[in-house]
């Protein structure tokens, strides 16, 4: 028994930040299935890395592109690739469940944030190419993204809402998932089949905001504010699904939608590796993982159900933050604008790696 199943008996899932083909190709992704993973979470920043951080695509590369793919269609060809096999090894963990775990997640382009009807077609296209149960497509929080999750839902697609840093982004998503699940159910759709988590990402808060309390001479408050935020937005998870609507639906046999710990390593240096793993220990939900996160958990993480502790001091904390000036509903809108274009420069820099690659790599180029 690993650390990865003493939280899950605790009622959290933890899920890997990570994929690319050596580790579904070889026994990397099985052995830490059998280690406690119980899902895999990627981005376009993680497959960038992927695919032109090493030779392990090249020879698809080479093969793609003499069928004559463009650069977006080698690249998202061999991230489907990826995702399905990741996906066959996490089914056992997904029947087993019953469809709580065992799921990986795919993003829709970043391009497409602000756009609605864009992220609906490519979602549901993705969906079809992956052509997997225990499949989540995952989508910005953003406005555009947020009308994009009721549609989602009420036509039977799980979702992985990311880049949530605020309690109103968080409520908008819940509410979002919910009216998807109630107009899917009315339609007549199965209830097991859907899935949703909201990924709330921590660490970047407290980047973001020890900044500005470092100017104001409240240094007291740092390394504080992202784990507020977590806590209450748990309070806030646990109020929405235990409501008379949820109840309305639960009796249906619905899924609540859980919360994720996204962005779960540590920026600050000053601060504990395993900060925003220890802390943000609870029931009905998951933490997702990067991979240096995950080992210096298990080397010395602590074990205990801690996000139900504390919660008058993390409304202490964002109080004093407030009375310090610093709104942070600004800061929430700053990230998720910073993380949208991150994930979009991540992403067309996969594009033009490919693009150069697939040349590198066509028959007759120097090199090849």
């Amino acid at each position: 028994m690993t650390k990865l199943h003493a939280l899950a008996a605790l009622g959290q899932s933890i899920w890997y930040d990570n994929i690319h083909r050596s580790l579904v190709e070889s026994s990397g992704l099985a052995a830490l299935i059998e280690a406690g993973i119980r899902g895999v979470t990627s981005n376009p920043s993680i497959f960038e890395k992927a695919i032109v951080g090493s030779t392990d695509y090249d020879a698809a590369i080479r093969a793609l592109a003499a069928r004559g793919m463009g650069a977006a269609q080698i690249a998202e060809t061999l991230m489907v690739e990826d995702i399905q096999r990741a996906a066959d090894l996490l089914r056992p963990v997904y029947e087993e469940s019953a469809g709580d775990d065992g799921y990986v997640s795919l993003e829709v382009s970043p391009a497409l944030a602000h756009d609605t009807p864009g992220t609906i077609a490519e979602a549901l296209r993705l969906w079809r190419a992956v052509d997997r149960p225990n499949l989540m497509i995952k989508v910005p929080a953003t406005p555009a993204g947020i009308a994009a999750i009721t549609a989602l839902i009420r036509q039977g697609v799980s979702v992985n809402v990311t880049l949530i840093f605020g309690l109103g982004a968080y409520r908008a998503v819940a509410e979002a998932y919910i009216a998807g699940l109630a107009q899917w159910l009315a339609a007549g759709g199965s209830a097991r089949q859907v899935a949703s988590v909201a990924s709330f990402f921590v660490s970047r808060i407290d980047s973001a905001v020890d900044a500005l309390l470092e100017v104001r001479g409240a240094r007291h408050l740092q390394g504080t504010i992202a784990i507020a935020c977590a806590k209450v937005a748990y309070r806030t998870m646990q109020e929405i699904f235990s409501s008379p609507r949820w109840s309305t639906l639960e009796r249906e046999g619905a899924r609540a939608q859980r919360l994720l710990w996204a962005s779960t390593s540590t920026k600050n240096p000053a601060y504990p590796d395993t900060l925003y793993v220890d802390a943000l220990i609870g029931g009905r939900t998951v933490n997702t993982l990067p991979p240096a996160t995950l080992e210096a958990f298990w080397d010395h993480g602590t074990v205990a159900p801690t996000l139900s502790q504390g919660l008058d001091a993390a409304y202490e904390q964002l109080a004093a933050l407030a009375a310090l000036g610093i709104d942070l509903e600004a800061v929430e809108k700053q990230l998720q604008e910073e993380g949208v274009a991150a994930f979009a420069r991540s992403f067309d820099a996969l594009l033009a790696k490919v693009a150069a690659k697939s040349a590198q790599l066509a028959p007759g180029a120097c090199g090849a």
